[in-house]
């Protein structure tokens, strides 16, 4: 069964009604901050449904999908749970820290900050890494999503990837962050239709409703357990540090979110709602694919599980319904990157890079201007996705190694007990986790969980030890006056 002309209808009504919430955003944008952090005037509710939504991708229904199929229920402990516990334990840390970065400092980058609790030359590596990394991520998850287009429809990989990448290039150039946070919304209802519609017919597939409960009996050996190897104990855990940096602001389209809160009060309501989300709502969602051996036995690629229980179970209209989640998922996470990437650019490159933009300053033309070519950078290397490993490869290797030594400094750098490792503990915790990552790559590590924990666990290491072989220097002046002035004990 394929998708019918109501599905492709439904599909063309939910790419119409993103590209319009781009073009009405393009309106509210009257200056930099209104299109980089929404003015400061980001409400808790959206700011944590947004931050909640832009940590899902197609990736999830292609990789993750997989890794159900394959090993269970331990998914959603080292990928959710760790999430959610990391979210909710700093919800009244980091939020509050960002925010106030935006009211003291002024901030619509979350690199900005840098300059002066380091110094120029470590934001600018910082910030040049991490759109190197940025690029990558992205890139996987537009390959993502074209791979679930071509089980659907039969689409070349190629195809897909110009359609959910050309669409989210024009509603984020034209709209900036409030096309982006609204278009979450949308997409959050869209993936929440979705994905209980496609909860309830595999449970009564499955026998009613008791079935939650029993079904896990039929599944394979481990895919009850919470811990399934190569999935282990310490590969959660590795997780729970990576995903700790990560949804607290090493990610930095996360770190927006809470930037562009009103408040403290409000940055940290949102963070409570985000990570709770993560604890609930996956366990609705990831149902379909963790029955998914159930329905579809002996299944040659675990990946596309997901679309094809979406093309067995679900009626005409609904198939659409779906897909259009699908592209959602992805669109959320993908836009949210690709704008406050364009921040970094362009309010921490580009004026190092020409002296007639850091005399004159930078206009909202340039700020799209950033936007588009980035996007359209992803979208070409999308199509070499195979070239680094698969999408899997490009999320959990590439992304999930690499996140935690630009990370380090970034978050550790905010906090008072870190305040005498400078910017020689950052550039050498970076440098050194980046190397660690190489090794990896090239001599073969039989744990997993050792390989993807050990670049952020030197990073980290190198931090601390650099700090403390500082103890009996004094700390600048400037370091602490930023830091006295943001501190949660305030």
């Amino acid at each position: 069964m394929g998708l019918t002309t109501i599905d492709f209808f439904v599909i063309f009504l939910f790419f119409l009604s993103m590209i319009v919430i781009g073009l009405w955003s393009w309106i509210k944008n009257k200056t930099l901050e209104d299109y980089f952090v929404a003015g400061g005037n980001l409400p808790w509710w959206l700011s944590g449904i947004s931050h909640h939504v832009s940590g899902y991708s197609g990736a999830v229904f292609v990789a993750y999908a997989g890794l159900a199929y394959t090993h269970g229920f331990s998914l959603y402990i080292w990928w959710a749970f760790t999430i959610g516990i990391a979210i909710i334990a700093s919800a009244k840390i980091f939020p509050v820290l960002w925010v106030r970065l935006r009211k003291r400092y002024h901030i619509q980058s979350p690199l900005e900050y840098l300059v002066n609790r380091y110094n120029l030359v470590t934001q600018q590596i910082m910030a040049w890494s991490g759109v190197i990394l940025k690029l990558f991520d992205v890139a996987a998850k537009w390959a993502a999503i074209a791979i679930l287009l071509n089980v659907f429809t039969g689409i070349p990989l190629i195809g897909g990837i110009l359609i959910a990448g050309g669409v989210s290039l024009i509603y984020v150039t034209f709209g900036g962050l409030w096309a982006v946070i609204l278009t979450d919304f949308a997409q959050f209802i869209v993936q929440l239709v979705a994905g209980i519609i496609m909860f309830v017919i595999v449970v009564i597939h499955l026998g009613g409703i008791d079935s939650v409960f029993t079904f896990w009996e039929r599944l394979p050996e481990g895919h009850s357990q919470p811990f399934n190897d190569p999935y282990t104990v310490g590969f959660a855990l590795a997780f729970l540090l990576i995903n700790f940096l990560s949804y607290n602001g090493g990610t930095w389209n996360l770190a927006t979110r809470y930037i562009s809160s009103p408040d403290e009060r409000q940055s940290a309501k949102a963070a409570y709602l985000s990570g709770a989300l993560y604890l609930v709502w996956p366990l609705i969602l990831f149902l379909p694919m963790w029955a998914a051996p159930l329905l579809l036995p002996e299944l040659t690629d675990p990946t596309q599980s997901y679309g094809l229980l979406t093309l067995e179970l679900l009626p005409a209209g609904l198939i659409g319904l779906v897909l259009a989640s699908l592209f959602a998922n992805t669109m959320s996470m993908t836009s949210s990157d690709i704008n406050t990437i364009s921040a970094v650019i362009t309010r921490d490159i580009l004026p190092m890079l020409s002296a007639k933009l850091k005399k004159a300053g930078i206009s909202l033309r340039i700020a799209r201007t950033t936007t588009f070519s980035f996007t359209l950078l992803t979208i070409i290397l999308a199509s070499q996705h195979e070239h680094f490993g698969g999408v899997l490869g490009l999320i959990v290797s590439w992304f999930g190694a690499l996140v935690g030594p630009v990370a380090i400094p970034m978050l550790l750098g905010l906090l008072p007990f870190f305040s005498r490792c400078g910017s020689a503990a950052a550039i050498t915790s970076i440098v050194l986790g980046f190397l660690t990552f190489a090794l990896t790559r090239i001599i073969t590590i039989e744990s997993l969980a050792l390989s993807i924990a050990l670049p952020v666990l030197v990073s980290t290491v190198t931090y601390i030890l650099m700090g403390l072989l500082n103890r009996n220097k004094p700390v600048p002046e400037k370091v602490l006056a930023l830091l006295e002035s943001i501190s949660i004990e305030r």
